[in-house]
C-alpha cells in the first residue's frame, strides 16, 4: 500500500540532514533490477518505507503505472513524497524508481539502511556500520553487480534537498 504524503517524511528529513557514515556505491543494472532489489533486501525483513524525490528528469512511467495501480494520481509527478507498507510495496516500489530517471532518497523501518539513487544510473547505499557496509557490499558482488569503486556521494551539494 503507498500512500502520499503533502511533505517530506522525518526519516528522510533526518537522513538528508545527516547522512549515515558508510556508503557505497553501485551502478544500477537498469536490464536487471528484479535482482538487484531482491537482492540487497533479502537480508532484511521491512514494515514500511520512507520515499522522496529530489529531481524527475523526465515523466516517472515505471512510478505512474504502480500509482495507477494503487489508484492514486499524484498531485504533481515532478516531486512527490510517499509512504509504502510491507516488504513487496517495498520491492515494487523500488523496482519503479530505479527505473525511472529520478533522483531519490529511501529510508526503511527498521532504519537498517538508506538509498540516495541517481538518474545517472547509481545507487548510493548508507548504512551505520562497516559490517553491515561489507556484508551488503558482499551479497550484490557475488550476485555479480557492479560497484563504483572510489564513488563518494555527498550531501546537498550533489542536488539533495
Amino acid at each position: 500500500m503507498i500512500t502520499v504524503l503533502s511533505e517530506r517524511p522525518q526519516e528522510i528529513q533526518r537522513f538528508c540532514a545527516a547522512p549515515w557514515q558508510f556508503q557505497l556505491t553501485f551502478k544500477t543494472p537498469l536490464r536487471d533490477l528484479s535482482r538487484f532489489v531482491s537482492t540487497f533486501l533479502a537480508a532484511f525483513s521491512l514494515e514500511r518505507a520512507a520515499f522522496s524525490t529530489d529531481l524527475v528528469v523526465f515523466e516517472p512511467e515505471n512510478l505512474l503505472k504502480l500509482f495507477a495501480g494503487e489508484s492514486l494520481q499524484p498531485e504533481n509527478c515532478w516531486n512527490f513524497n510517499l509512504r509504502v507498507e510491507g516488504q513487496r510495496g517495498v520491492l515494487e516500489l523500488l523496482e519503479a524508481a530505479l527505473g525511472d530517471w529520478v533522483d531519490f532518497s529511501f529510508v526503511p523501518t527498521p532504519e537498517s539502511f538508506a538509498i540516495y539513487a541517481d538518474h545517472d544510473e547509481y545507487t548510493t547505499f548508507y548504512v551505520n556500520g562497516e559490517s553491515d557496509l561489507a556484508e551488503l557490499a558482499t551479497d550484490l558482488k557475488n550476485a555479480g553487480f557492479e560497484s563504483v569503486a572510489g564513488y563518494t556521494r555527498g550531501g546537498m551539494n550533489d542536488g539533495w534537498r
